[in-house]
């Protein structure tokens, strides 16, 4: 035999084989039995032995099974008054043969039944699914990676498995190095075949083979495994469905794989696959119930395959496990809710969501929640659910998402306000909107922008419209970026320096008044853009007083006027920048009629003549003639600014302009033909408004009565005809300022000859 040992050190030599030894026997000794009993011919020899022995014992066991069958059915013939063994025939040994009749068919059948060759990137993935059972390290789960086919399983089993436990329990016996004795090949080789036997045998609770043909994908044979043992083996039932589960997994057939994982549950704490499966080095983990460690595994397992509904099926079934571990309980639920949610199961997802015991695996499922359902465009549902007790945090999640994102590509702020328009809170609803509509004018300066700027002012305007007036206010949202963001430092600012102290700022209370007139800036802004996008960018930040003018200087004066109002401006920069531009027209012939019907077209009158007779230029006149009607001022104030601007260019007062002014302030128009040395003009005013006062035209001059005895009283500007005269006095060298100056005081002496007889018929009368 020590020659035989010797003559196999050609043989292939198993590296794991000298690791399992101890190191009590020698080198040489390990590693010539490591060669020997792991060589291809051994392994043959070995499994051969075991089949031709289970093969024995079947014939054996068969026929005394028959044997004892023909006792038992003759009876008394041949046993005379052996009722007491036939009893024990009956009742005992025939269910030990039974036993071990099935138990040796079933070596047989493993010794006889061919593996499956499987390729090694299947095997891989196998090893993966089991490295989640953290079982991959079993020495049952060495995929076999070898060429040799076709082999047997058991023969799959002892080259992979056995041999290297066979070898250990060997070394394991002998306290001393092995003996000359020892190393004989029939009594090494029986020993071999009986400790495989052993591990082959159905009552073996190490569930060594089950679990090689498991780890090695042998999917096929393993089901005809257990439908073989499960009718009479009672030993490792629980591990036995297990593995039967993953059979069924890996041919697709879940909901069995599901109901074989909850039959094994029941057996978790009494055999040893399932123990070493629910093992774990995590010490949270360890403090759990072993059932409950036992689902936690498998869930990972289904997880992994790829299962979610059956995870959610497992998961409520662990549930009742876990009803007095609050931990194990939050787990759950959130793990329900993860794949209710992954599965567009909402109502299921908030349901989970709503029984989680513990509260921040709550708050952080409802944050999912909301953002995956924002993600969807499944905002009916985000507001649909009641959110009962959690709706200051769904309304804080919602709040935080809106500040922090992009307001073009998310629609938190809208999702915030339909959510409190169906709990009918339309203040809050406002406000939302108002704040929505704020940050849009600094962020998002762009015509779409602005345009989503007026719908959020005017939806803010609506909610607090559907609210009793004493009540119809909100809160001036904070301007920016003052809103407190997750992960924001205390104690630093965003470049890293100390951040200065909490100012305490003060509560700004906005009416209904005060958002109509944010609307109407926001609509002017719109209303530009949409004339010229160019200047989008610069309207999205201007104030009421920069918009004005920009609206003038666009030509929308309608907007302008509009937006005067509104913040009650006066409206001299409106028609001083109207009499520009018609003066631009009168003066720059066609070359800007074309462009100027563009603008005249934004503002609209009560009706547009465009015929060849009737320019741009005419239209534009027409246009701050009726300004000037729809918008009268005390003492005619925009009159004066008009004829003040067109007087400083040069340009001929119209007609209707300088019949507008003097009837109501002729003493202004007065003064300003005096400031532009006018002095023609101013004569003749004079003169009409003499020959008014005394009954000519008066109704030109806004005079009810002429200058009589029963007349209310009448005057003069005497100052300004005063600066008349010295100022013709002081030009006489002209001949017509000569005239002029003589006809004035013609006209005025004749006045105060009138003046003088009405005052003494008033004094005769009185």
């Amino acid at each position: 035999s020590e020659q035989s040992l010797k003559s196999s050190g050609g043989m292939r030599l198993c590296p794991m084989c000298h690791l399992l030894s101890p190191p009590a026997q020698p080198l040489g000794v390990r590693v010539n039995l490591s060669q020997l009993y792991g060589s291809s011919p051994a392994v043959a020899v070995v499994c051969q032995a075991v089949c031709q022995s289970a093969m024995t014992r079947v014939l054996f066991c068969r026929d005394l099974l028959i044997l004892q069958q023909l006792y038992l059915r003759l009876g008394d013939h041949v046993y005379l008054g052996g009722g007491g063994q036939l009893l024990q025939m009956q009742q005992d040994l025939i269910p030990r043969t039974a036993y071990l009749l099935c138990s040796y068919y079933l070596v047989r059948w493993a010794s006889q039944c061919l593996s499956t060759a499987v390729p090694l990137d299947t095997l891989d993935a196998n090893l993966q699914h089991l490295s989640v059972l953290e079982l991959s390290d079993s020495p049952a789960l060495s995929p076999n990676k070898s060429v040799l086919s076709p082999q047997t399983v058991v023969e799959l089993f002892y080259q992979n498995v056995a041999r290297r436990v066979i070898v250990s329990q060997i070394y394991a016996q002998q306290n001393t190095p092995l003996s000359q004795a020892a190393l004989n090949w029939p009594q090494m080789i029986s020993a071999i075949v009986g400790y495989l036997s052993q591990h082959l045998w159905p009552s073996n609770p190490g569930f060594l083979f089950p679990e090689c043909l498991m780890g090695n994908c042998q999917y096929t044979q393993l089901q005809e495994y257990i439908r073989l043992i499960s009718p009479w083996c009672q030993v490792n039932v629980g591990s036995c469905r297990f593995v039967l589960g993953q059979c069924y997994l890996a041919t697709g057939e879940g909901h069995k794989a599901l109901q074989c994982f909850q039959e094994a549950a029941t057996e978790v704490e009494r055999e040893n696959f399932l123990l070493r499966l629910t093992g774990t080095e995590e010490e949270e983990e360890a403090a759990t119930a072993p059932r409950l460690q036992y689902y936690n595994k498998v869930l990972r397992l289904l997880e992994d395959v790829g299962l979610p509904e059956l995870v959610i099926q497992l998961a409520t079934m662990a549930i009742p496990e876990a009803a007095n571990d609050v931990r194990s309980q939050a787990a759950l639920r959130t793990r329900i809710f993860k794949h209710h949610l992954d599965l567009g199961h909402n109502s299921q997802a908030y349901e989970a969501l709503t029984q989680n015991p513990d509260s921040s695996r709550q708050l952080d499922c409802l944050r999912q929640l909301v953002v995956v359902l924002c993600e969807r465009a499944q905002l009916r549902d985000l507001v649909q659910f009641p959110y009962v007790n959690l709706h200051d945090e769904v309304v804080s999640i919602i709040e935080s998402r809106a500040r922090a994102v992009d307001l073009m590509t998310h629609n938190y702020y809208e999702l915030l306000y339909a959510f409190h328009i169906n709990r009918h809170n339309y203040r809050k609803a406002g406000t939302v909107m108002f704040e929505y509509g704020m940050r849009l004018g600094r962020e998002v300066r762009t015509r779409h922008g602005l345009q989503k700027q007026v719908n959020c002012y005017l939806a803010a305007m609506n909610c607090l419209r559907l609210i009793r007036p004493d009540y119809a206010w909100i809160v001036q949202p904070a301007s920016g970026g003052v809103y407190e963001r997750p992960g924001t430092s205390p104690k630093r600012s965003h470049d890293g320096e100390s951040a200065a102290g909490p100012v305490s700022r003060q509560i700004e209370i906005l009416e209904l008044k005060d958002l109509e007139k944010e609307y109407t800036l926001a609509r002017s802004r719109l209303t530009l853009a949409q004339h010229d996008p160019a200047a989008a960018a610069i309207a999205g930040s201007a104030s009421a007083v920069e918009m004005v003018a920009l609206l003038v200087q666009a030509g929308l004066y309608d907007s302008a006027l509009s937006l005067c109002q509104t913040f009650q401006l006066p409206l001299n920069s409106v028609f001083e920048g109207l009499a520009f531009k018609c003066i631009k027209l009168q003066y720059n012939g066609e070359a800007g009629q074309n462009e100027a019907w563009n603008w005249l077209a934004a503002n609209q009158l009560s009706s547009v003549i465009t015929t060849k007779e009737y320019s741009a230029t005419d239209e534009a006149w027409r246009l701050l003639s009726s300004y000037l009607d729809s918008y009268p001022s005390q003492n005619a104030q925009y009159h004066r600014c008009v004829i003040n601007k067109l007087l400083s260019h040069g340009v001929p007062l119209p007609d209707w302009l300088v019949n507008g002014y003097k009837a109501v302030d002729a003493a202004g128009l007065l003064r300003l033909y005096l400031n532009f040395d006018l002095l023609e003009p101013a004569v003749e005013l004079v003169l009409e408004y003499v020959d008014a006062l005394l009954g000519k035209g008066h109704q030109y001059f806004g005079i009810e009565r002429p200058l009589s005895a029963t007349a209310p009283l009448v005057w003069l500007p005497y100052v300004s005809i005063d600066q008349l005269l010295q100022a013709l006095h002081e030009n006489q060298a002209n001949t017509n300022n000569s005239r002029l100056y003589n006809k004035l005081q013609e006209s005025l002496a004749h006045y105060y000859t009138i003046v003088e007889q009405a005052t003494i018929r008033r004094q005769k009368s009185a």
